[in-house]
Parts: structure tokens; sequence; C-alpha cells
């Protein structure tokens, strides 16, 4: 039986691995390394800056700085970074410092005596005592209402593509005014999408600003001090004190959480989007229609009233929701146990990332509605990793209570 086995290789799985194995448990790690950075279109770019974007190991000697100096390649405040070249970074993060990543995916987690029971894509089963779940965002995507349940050649999430380049000569709606909506409208004009539209219910589109120098004065750095989430003290909150964030108030959490760091452009795409003809705001799709003409017909509602138009695909880049039920690698009753937090279903997760059902441990974008919004980014590896594997080694020392059960209850109190 295993001490631990991580669940997922993106850089929270990663992070977590790294630091389980210094401390010499008996480890397992699943997952295809940087699976979801892979897979995005070539020419995007890092939104977070190179040194809010480590991976975190407990030496910090595997930062995404040295592995940039390692390749001859400056990695600096306000020069945003390739993602294939941050993927690639964390290919090398994981050959550095995880001792051995299996690449076959878990298909489900089950509780078991005295732990957990596990089985891969392939059928083969395993136990553990504790499991870290680090999933990424995937499982997670949330598509408007009236798009679910189209078919993939009429709609697809932002998550899905690869290159664009299949889209050349076609008609593409992008919904959404986040980065990933405009990023990928401006990539799409750019590799001859015949016509490029933005519908977003948002009444403007907000840009982020060129950072500020990181050796700015003493007043300005304290007036608006920088953080790996942008600028300013509410954000220092989020970036420097998840730990205190998961104790306010729930109903302030999940305003938080809801309103914080919305949807914006970087600084540097602003002039590429340029490019994007029709972009209308404050709308929204009403419906979704196929026609006769392997077509899709979207009713859209604004200012003005509703219209109709005609597209040949809709890329959805609406985000992603932290809620359990689209976590299917859990089995149905584990999570049925789980306490739950928020409107939208998320786990809640103690001081240690431990969930309510003893050795279950989770990190990432489920713990965001606990930890707030520096989990929905890279930044937020760093905080977790180190106290996950601690929580971890505290669950191990002090067994994982009554097999296949949670301390007291599914809706029982979270450790502190």
């Amino acid at each position: 039986m295993y001490d631990l086995v991580v669940v997922g290789a993106g850089p929270y799985g990663l992070s977590v691995a790294a630091h389980a194995a210094v401390h010499g448990l008996r480890l397992r790690t699943f997952g295809r390394s940087m699976e979801s950075w892979h897979a995005m279109p070539s020419g995007m770019f890092l939104k977070s800056e190179p040194w809010a974007s480590h991976l975190s190991d407990p030496e910090g000697v595997y930062g995404l700085d040295a592995y940039a100096a390692a390749r001859g390649v400056r990695a600096e405040h306000g020069v945003p970074l390739p993602v294939d070249f941050f993927a690639a970074y964390g290919d090398w993060f994981a050959r550095q410092a995880v001792p051995v990543l299996d690449e076959r995916l878990i298909g489900s987690v089950a509780p078991a005596a005295g732990g957990f029971e596990l089985r891969t894509e392939d059928g083969e089963s395993l136990r553990a005592r504790t499991v870290a779940l680090a999933v990424g965002v995937l499982p997670f995507i949330e598509l408007p209402d009236p798009l679910r349940g189209l078919p993939r050649r009429y709609v697809t999430h932002s998550s899905h593509h690869g290159e664009l380049d299949g889209f050349a000569g076609r008609d593409v709606t992008v919904v959404g005014a986040g980065q990933a909506a405009l990023e990928t409208a401006a990539l799409l004009t750019e590799r001859g999408a015949a016509a490029v539209r933005i519908v977003a219910r948002a009444g403007r589109l907000n840009w982020n600003t060129l950072p500020p120098a990181l050796d700015r004065g003493l007043w300005p750095s304290l007036r608006s001090p920088h953080t790996g989430l942008g600028c300013g003290w509410r954000n220092r909150l989020y970036a420097d004190a998840p730990g205190i964030f998961r104790r306010l108030p729930a109903a302030t959490r999940q305003r938080i959480f809801d309103q914080a760091l919305g949807p914006a452009g970087a600084w540097w795409l602003r002039e590429r989007f340029a490019a994007v003809g029709d972009v209308r705001l404050g709308h929204r799709i009403t419906s979704a229609t196929a026609t006769g003409d392997e077509r899709l017909r979207l009713d859209v509602a604004g200012p003005d009233g509703t219209t109709a138009l005609e597209t040949d695909h809709v890329i959805a880049a609406t985000g992603f929701t932290p809620s359990l039920d689209r976590a299917g690698v859990l089995s149905p009753a584990l999570r049925g146990a789980l306490r739950r937090v928020g409107a939208g279903g998320a786990p809640e997760v103690g001081g240690l990332f431990e969930s309510s059902w003893p050795g279950l441990f989770l990190a990432g974008l489920l713990t965001a509605p606990s930890y707030g919004p520096s989990m929905r980014f890279v930044l937020g590896a760093e905080y977790t990793a180190g106290r996950l594997v601690k929580g971890v080694r505290q669950r191990l020392r002090a067994g994982a209570g009554a097999p296949g059960r949670p301390r007291t209850g599914g809706r029982a109190p979270v450790p502190a």
C-alpha cells in the first residue's frame, strides 16, 4: 500500500509530488505531464509574470527562472513568456523533482479499508493510505446553458483546442470577455478565420495595464505592492494569505470568489485584438439550434432586443466551475459524503488541504472557494504543496480513521 497517490500532473500535482518525495513517502504520481498546457494553441502567452509562475519544490531550485537560465532565455518582469515554453518547463520540473511519473490516468478513487482503492484507465488496481487530488481545470469546464448538449462539431470550450488553423475560412463566434476569449479571437483572426465575433455579457472589455517596474521606490510600493495576482493590497491578501481568506465568513468568501479578479485581457494582447471587428458587449445567447446546412443559429439578446445570427462554430471561453459533481474520478459514495461550500458545490477544505473525508486531500481549482483566487492560478501551488504534504504526514501518523467512513459524517466540521 502506498502512503500517497497524487492524481494529476499539472503544476499542482507535480509540486505536491516534489514535496512528498523529499519526505521519503511511498509515493505514486499519475497523469500526463502538463497535459492541458501542451494542448493550448501555439502563439499563446502566459498572462502571469515569470516570477509568479514557479512550480514548487522544497529547496526552490527548480523554478521557472532556473529553467529559463539553463536555456538562455530571459524570464523578465513585464515580458510575457510563450505557453509552450512554460509547458516544457513543467516537463523539466517533473524530470528533476518527481521520482517516477506514471502517465496513465486514474479512472476512479473509492474508499477502501485503511484508505483508498484507485483504478487506472487500463484497469490496474492499487491501494493508498492517502490521496492528493490535483486534476486541474479540465473536468470543470463551464458552458452557457443554451450551448450544453450540442455536438462538438458546433460547440466547444476554449480548453478543447490546440491549434486553431482548422477554422481558416470559417465563421466563428467566441463567447466570453476574459483572456481566453480575447486571445482565442485574436488568434482565429490571425490564422485566417473568415469572420470572428465576440459575444459577452459584460458591458465593457477590461484590460490589464503594463505592470510597473519591480523597483519603483518605497512610496509607490507601499501604496500598491506587487503581488503574483497584480498590484494592490487586496491582491496581496489573495496572493500571500490564503489561510486568512479561509477564515473569512462563508458568504464573504463566496462573494469574493464570484467577483475578484474578473475577466480582463493582458496588456500585450490589446493591439492584436484590435483586428477583431465584431464585438457584441452586453449580449447573451438565449438559444442555439443546428440548421439544415451544418451551421448554428444563435438567438442573442442585447440592449436593443433579440437578434438572430448564424455561425459555423461557437467557442465558449466561459471558464470553469469547481463543482464536486464534475469530479467524476471520485466514486459517487465519496463525492456524496464530502462537505461542500459555496453555491457551486465545491468541497470544503481544511487548514492543510484535507477534505472532510480523512486522507483525501485536494489541490488547485477545487480549493479556490475555500482558499481564494490564488488557487485558480499557478501561483497557488507554492502555498499549497508544502502544507498539503504536511497534512498527509499528520494523517499518516494519526491513521485514516474508521475504514470507509468520514470522521463524523459527510457534513462534519473540517479540521483546522
